[in-house]
């Protein structure tokens, strides 16, 4: 298991494009990926869940790769959210 915290840059946080985007990266690898918000867990492989999670801009999360292909994952997916998730 690996996990990063990073911070969301988009101005209007996770809505749906930009979950969209999130997810869509978070399926091309085996492993689970999840990521923790204020107490709460979210499936980084579901836009609901991603969109439940309610992240706005500055808020940080802590991103948590499990399975064979974690290391590449949660660089792929701290990447994406570093270059603004498509915004």
């Amino acid at each position: 298991m690996v996990s990063q915290k990073v911070v969301i840059k988009n101005p209007t946080g996770l809505h749906l494009r930009p979950a969209g985007i999130l997810c869509k990266e978070a399926m091309q690898f085996k492993s689970l990926i999840t990521f923790t918000f204020r107490d709460n867990t979210a499936n980084a492989k579901s836009v609901l869940s991603v969109l439940g999670a309610c992240v706005k801009c500055g808020d940080e999360i802590e991103l948590i790769c499990e399975g064979v292909d974690e290391q590449e994952a949660l660089k792929t997916l701290i990447q994406a959210v570093e270059n603004g998730l498509g915004e």
